[in-house]
């Protein structure tokens, strides 16, 4: 097994220490009031998503005006693209929501901002939340919020990071929103921390979209995606891309790559929640990692059919008895047995199987009953995988 990558119990960049995000955490909290955590979530993530592309522009539209004399135009949309910045239409700008974050009007303003990023910026096409201007949100917490994200900066004068995937042959990745390295790693902790919480104040419901890092982290580093095609049919806010790429980076010197933090990975998802699959967007977008993420039922309507994986790494939700089995006995990815109607839990485990290339490795998370239940067929289906040999470690939590 790899070893893990050693954590500082400081950071320099912002000033910021650990505790920080819990600080903002229970300041952004303060303001729930009474709003349901799986709605609050939206509100807040879409907001500091919103703040961090406007930041990364706002750096972007500096340097250009510095570089005028060149010929070089702040407000050309193209200028932004080539340096794989988001481009921020003048109503989305956040200095603009700040000044009118205490007018009644400001749920509308946001919902103005997220519908223009999305119109000039494709690859965040129904991605973003905007439904800010329902009456139900307290629009005074909602100034309230923008003010406290207002105080996160995520610009930075340190190295920009190096692409984590590499997308064309010159390995360019426009629209994709880099960001300097200090708020690179900022926003990541601010928002996993964040999507933490959530998870816990929604209680099991946190669990089908959250997977606590300390468990991906010890899939990643048993399976080692260093290249390949990398897969996860349930990928909810996408915790397991995320650590691969970290996990890339944090062993370059002995990945294969020849120092260098970049690999040869392809990242394939699906997620069949749609407010889910916004996260995960989300998620990858503010890390600059691309992938084709689908939404989607992934048992009745698999997005990536032909997709052979190198690796996958799953956490699917356990027990699920109304996944729709009944109309896919004859299907072609239970090789090993039927998987019962009334439980899903052996048909996740071969639908990995059937996406698995010849020399490829599956790590997943399963139901601790899915390694002694005999019910409908589950033992002879898990005996059948165990005599193809095909299992290598189980880990109990």
């Amino acid at each position: 097994m790899a070893k893990a990558r050693s954590r500082s119990k400081t950071s320099q960049n912002h000033g910021a220490i650990v505790g920080y995000e819990a600080e903002l955490w229970q300041m952004a909290d303060a303001l729930r009031g009474s709003m349901d955590a799986a709605e609050y979530k939206h509100v807040v993530l879409g907001l500091i998503f919103l703040k961090y592309i406007s930041d990364a522009f706002e750096e972007q539209h500096a340097e250009l005006e510095a570089q005028r004399t060149e010929g070089a135009d702040p407000e050309d949309p193209d200028e932004y693209r080539a340096a794989s910045i988001f481009w921020v239409p003048p109503e989305a700008r956040w200095q603009r929501l700040k000044a009118q974050a205490k007018q009644p009007t400001i749920g509308r303003l946001v919902d103005d901002a997220m519908a223009g990023i999305e119109r000039d910026n494709p690859a965040l096409k129904g991605v973003l939340p905007r439904d800010y201007a329902r009456p139900a949100l307290d629009k005074t917490r909602l100034g309230q919020l923008i003010d406290l994200i207002s105080n996160i900066d995520f610009r930075s004068d340190q190295p920009s990071p190096p692409a984590p995937l590499p997308v064309g042959e010159d390995g360019r990745r426009p629209g994709e929103g880099q960001i300097k390295r200090g708020a690179f790693d900022l926003l990541g902790r601010i928002y996993e921390y964040f999507l933490s919480q959530f998870a816990s104040a929604e209680g099991k419901k946190g669990g089908e979209f959250y997977t606590p890092r300390c468990v991906v982290k010890l899939l990643v580093e048993m399976i080692e995606p260093y290249r390949g095609r990398v897969y996860d049919p349930c990928c909810g806010s996408a915790g397991m891309f995320v650590q691969s790429v970290e996990f890339i980076r944090a062993h370059a010197n002995g990945n294969g790559n020849g120092g260098k933090a970049r690999s040869d990975i392809s990242i394939y998802g699906q997620e069949s929640n749609y407010t889910t699959w916004r996260l995960a967007k989300m998620n990858l977008a503010i890390r600059g990692i691309d992938g084709q993420i689908a939404h989607g039922d992934t048992f009745h309507d698999d997005r990536h059919p032909d997709l052979k994986a190198d690796f996958i790494l799953a956490n699917p939700p356990f027990n699920v008895s109304d996944w729709g089995g009944d109309r896919l006995r004859d299907d072609k990815r239970w090789r090993y047995g039927a998987p019962p109607v009334g439980n899903a839990n052996f048909a996740w485990v071969q639908h990995f199987i059937h996406h698995l290339a010849p020399t490829g490795i599956a790590g997943f998370v399963l139901a601790n009953g899915s390694m002694s239940s005999n019910q409908s067929g589950e033992g002879e289906i898990r005996k059948a995988i165990i005599e193809a040999d095909l299992v290598d470690c189980m880990v109990a939590l």
